[in-house]
Formats: C-alpha cells, sequence, structure tokens
C-alpha cells in the first residue's frame, strides 16, 4: 500500500508510517478521547521542556511555519505555511522575512498581527519586560539581532550571521505565536491562540479539554468537535482503558514494544505505529558538584553503560545505539556507525570497559571496600524510572550504591535547570532533527537546559562554526566531529534512542507518527472519526 512501511514486533505487525490519502472522505464531528501520561507542569509551551505540554496544548496554537503534519520525516523540504503565508531568505542569509496571513483572529476575537510575533520573540530573546519563568529554548534565538514588524502583515528576523536552521526551529511544535495582549501567567493557566481549537479548562491531575474553533482560518478544519484528555498516569491502567474503547487513542508515542503485544491481542483491530522518536535516555551529572566535579567518575560512569542491555530488556532490542544526534536512518545528521565505534564506551566489550572503569573508580578513591554512595534523580514515570533502575543495577558493577529519587513532572524541568541534583537519568526530546536545536539547547554553557554545567568554549566555536554552513556537506561533516567529542568529553552520556508506540481505534482517520520528531505532530486539525 502506498505510503505504508512495515517492521516485525515480534510475530506481530505494525505500522511505521501511515498515509492520510488512504483514509477516505472526511467527515465532522466528535470528541477525540486519548489519556495522558502525567499532568503538566502549565499550558504554556514556550516554558516547557517536555511533550506532555504539546500533546494537548499544540491544538491551541499556530506556528507561522510548520512541519508537513501528514510527512513523517522532518525536513526543511516538509515546511509548510501556517501564520505566514509565505517567507523569503536575504541574498546574504541575513534576513528571513515572512508575509503573514491577514483576517486570522485570537480566539478572543481580537486580530492577529505582526506585533504579536514580535512580542512572542521578544519575550523568548529575553528583550522585552515581560518575562517567561522559564524560557528552555532561549538559546535557539542566540544570533537573532531583532525581529521588526513591516506594517501589519510582514515581519522580517534579522540575524548576527547566516543560520539556516532557523526556519526549522521556527516550524517546531515548540514555537507558537502567542498574543500580545495575554499575559505570560494567563497563557499558563487560560491559553489563549489562533489554533484549530480552543482551551475550555485544565484540571490537574484529572483532564485537560479543549473544542473546535468555528472561526479557524482554514476553512472546513478541524474535523472534530473537540479533544478530551484523560490524566492516568498508571501505565496498565491507561492501556486497558484503550483497549475496553474508553479511548480513541493511546498517548502518543508511549506505547513501549512489550506493550503493544499487549494492545494487539486485546484490540486486534487497533492501529498501532512504531517510530523512533528522537527521544535520547541519557544520563546527566551536576559536574559542578562532588564528587561529579571529578572527570575520571564521569567516565567511570559512562563505561560502565551496557547500552544493548538496556536496548535488550526494554524495546526487545528495538532501539538505537547512538550519540547527540538521532541515528540514521529515521536521524538525518547520525555519524557513520564506524566513527560511533571508536569513541570509549561504545566499543562492544563491556568487561574490558567496566574493568578500565573501576580502575578510574579507585583512582577517585573508591573500591571494593568504599563504594560512592549516591541518589539517582529522575521523573516520576515510567519511561524515566525504567531505565533508571537498570542504570542503578549497572553502575553497581563498578562500586557505587545508588537509589533511586523520583520526581513529579511539575518540578523535574525546575530541578534539573536550578542543578538541585548531584546524579540523574534524564530523556531529552529533540524537538527539530536539525543540530543547532540539540547543541546550543542543551550543551552551550548559558543554555537553561545545560542540565549538567558542561562548558567547553572551543566546542561552542564549532557550534558556531557548523550553525552558519550552507553547505549540508560540509555542515554534517562538522556536526559528526562535534558530536564524537561531545560523547569523548562525557558531556551528557547518550545510553540509546528510542522505538515507541501510538496506537488508536480503527475508526480514528488522518494520524501520521512523526519518526524524527515527537514534538511536532499535535496539530489535529486533519483526524476525524469514521462512525
Amino acid at each position: 500500500m502506498r505510503g505504508v512501511r512495515t517492521v516485525a514486533v515480534a510475530a506481530l505487525a505494525v505500522l511505521t508510517a501511515y498515509d492520510v490519502s488512504q483514509a477516505g472522505e472526511p467527515k465532522q464531528g466528535g470528541i477525540l478521547r486519548v489519556y495522558h501520561r502525567d499532568s503538566p507542569g502549565s499550558a504554556s509551551i514556550h516554558e516547557g521542556a517536555t511533550y506532555s505540554l504539546n500533546v494537548p496544548f499544540m491544538p491551541i496554537y499556530n506556528n507561522l511555519v510548520l512541519f508537513n503534519q501528514s510527512v513523517a520525516q522532518n525536513s526543511v523540504e516538509s515546511i509548510v505555511p501556517d501564520l505566514a503565508e509565505s517567507w523569503a531568505w536575504s541574498s546574504d542569509n541575513t534576513t528571513l522575512t515572512f508575509k503573514l496571513r491577514q483576517g486570522v483572529k485570537w480566539h478572543d476575537g481580537k486580530p492577529f498581527t505582526s506585533a504579536d510575533v514580535k512580542c512572542t520573540f521578544d519575550m523568548l530573546m529575553g528583550k522585552s519586560q515581560q518575562k517567561f519563568r522559564q524560557n528552555p529554548r532561549k538559546s535557539w534565538y542566540d544570533q537573532v539581532n531583532d525581529v521588526s514588524p513591516n506594517g501589519d502583515f510582514e515581519v522580517a528576523f534579522r540575524l548576527k550571521r547566516p543560520q539556516p536552521a532557523l526556519l526549522s526551529l521556527l516550524a517546531s511544535g515548540y514555537t507558537p505565536i502567542y498574543p500580545c495582549h495575554v499575559s505570560a501567567g494567563d497563557m499558563r493557566t487560560k491559553p489563549v491562540g489562533t489554533g484549530p481549537f480552543r482551551f475550555v479548562e485544565f484540571k490537574a491531575n484529572e483532564s485537560i479539554k479543549l473544542d473546535r474553533n468555528p472561526d479557524y482560518f482554514k476553512k472546513g478544519r478541524p474535523y472534530l468537535d473537540g479533544i478530551e484528555f484523560t490524566i492516568i498516569p498508571n501505565r496498565s491502567t491507561a492501556i486497558l482503558g484503550f483497549v475496553s474503547g474508553k479511548f480513541d487513542m493511546t498517548f502518543p508515542t508511549e506505547v513501549t514494544i512489550p506493550l503493544l503485544k499487549d494492545v494487539k491481542s486485546q484490540a486486534p483491530n487497533a492501529v498501532c505505529v512504531v517510530e523512533p522518536n528522537n527521544v535520547s535516555t541519557n544520563i546527566i551529572v551536576n559536574s559542578s558538584s562532588p564528587p561529579f566535579d571529578n572527570p575520571d567518575i564521569r567516565r567511570a560512569l559512562a563505561l560502565a553503560l551496557d547500552r544493548k542491555a538496556f536496548i535488550s530488556i526494554m524495546f526487545e532490542g528495538q532501539a538505537d545505539v547512538g550519540g547527540t544526534m538521532q541515528p540514521a536512518p529515521a536521524g538525518l545528521w547520525a555519524m557513520p556507525r564506524e566513527m560511533q565505534e571508536t569513541i570509549p564506551g561504545y566499543g562492544p566489550d563491556i568487561n574490558a570497559n567496566r574493568e578500565e572503569a573501576r580502575k578510574l573508580m579507585q583512582k577517585a578513591g573508591y573500591g571494593p571496600d568504599k563504594h560512592l554512595q549516591v541518589k539517582v534523580s529522575t521523573r516520576n514515570i515510567p519511561i524515566y524510572r525504567d531505565p533508571a533502575i537498570i542504570l542503578i543495577d549497572q553502575i553497581k558493577s563498578i562500586y557505587v550504591d545508588a537509589e533511586l529519587d523520583v520526581v513529579d513532572t511539575a518540578q523535574w524541568f525546575p530541578k534539573v535547570a536550578r542543578k538541585d541534583y548531584a546524579l540523574g537519568l534524564n530523556l531529552t526530546g529533540n524537538a527539530v532533527d536539525d543540530p543547532d536545536q540539540s547543541f546550543y539547547e542543551n550543551y552551550s554553557c548559558n543554555s537553561e537546559r545545560n542540565y549538567t554545567n558542561y562548558c567547553n568554549k572551543d566546542i561552542e566555536k564549532l557550534f558556531d562554526e557548523q550553525s552558519a554552513e550552507t553547505n549540508v556537506a560540509r555542515r554534517r561533516k562538522l556536526v559528526w566531529e562535534i558530536d564524537k567529542k561531545l560523547q569523548e568529553d562525557v558531556a551528557r552520556p547518550i545510553i540509546f534512542h528510542g522505538r515507541t508506540g501510538t496506537c488508536w481505534q480503527p475508526y480514528v482517520k488522518g494520524i501520521t507518527v512523526m519518526s524524527n520528531s515527537s514534538y511536532n505532530g499535535y496539530r489535529y486539525e486533519d483526524v476525524w472519526m469514521d462512525k
């Protein structure tokens, strides 16, 4: 069938892409019922660092541009207009100008203009009097000098130097346009957008409800009358709700490979999609706090990892070993495997790696008679807790005795951003498959999402060099060099890149699961129900 690829998960066949053109003639009406894995800290996407926010709240907003919601692999070629009708680069690649749609209204009836675009990005760049409580992606816009309106329906981004990735950053689900006339505080609890669905209510730890925007500028969209998210942190309870027909769709990319078998055995007609999600599971280490200010201990932790054991236990072998950038073929910037295998700790001899790790620990003063006692902090949801337990077991082999410290979602990002931890098990979701997003956001010295305090000015110069490079082949080689160096520096040891499932009932149509970002595919304006 055109547009569909198939892989085997044990004996279970599941789709890995879904072509909305095969879905038939869309029908109007219905409430899409989805379970949610946990309770987001607020409704403000710009202040969050988890797709627990994007999934329920992205339908409220529009971007200037957006990755095509029906194309599984995000790329520059799949970027389409949203609030912008068109865009153009200047001849020197330092000005990006957007012509904006006219006649668009915010959900409260006020008109959308270029002033809203400027307000949004002035806040993101820290230039406005009003401030975000957290601003995890401020580093995305370090190369933007200013955002300049030209009348109500044109706006220009003026850059300090060329940055080809800027358009992709603007297409992310993390880059909605906010209204000038609504405060940052109100956007946390009563968000106002221009998108296909309007905010109705958010009851913490219970539910989130949206309804159809009848004045949406894309005529005939959305098809659904609304979306209701029921918050169920217990994964087994949530899956039972789906297979019993209580929910039309699982929380996106949250169904593990083992659980897919349960779903298909109990709900054989369900459509299940497995894709890489551009989320790495990694170790974060507070490198400014003893004992982890000692680089030997950080290197020992990285050498102790048996990555294939994680993948075997959690994914039945169906996940990927990689560096910072998402592994190929879904990832467009992955370093070659032969280059990756030269990095200490990535080689196949786990026993030799751990013997080297034990020597480093002994050099630091630990050994069979003196173990390092530490807490492993992690977020209190299964996709964090499960690998954290495996990590605790593996690092016993290098004289580290650890206990689990679980943290609620609402507190996780603030806790690690203020470096209130020693050792952590983290998931890093990459909102765009582009090095600028990953490198600056997670590894630049002053980024809020640089949880480990890693700071290497020489590497930052390479960040800038690859960012300004307009030749893709030359840029790719620079990216490989940087990624290799980040792993050698033990900046944030990458354990694996996951592959996870999304399921929906057979009457739900028009869904596409993104293969190289789990943050960008939740507009739902093309989703409909055939029942």
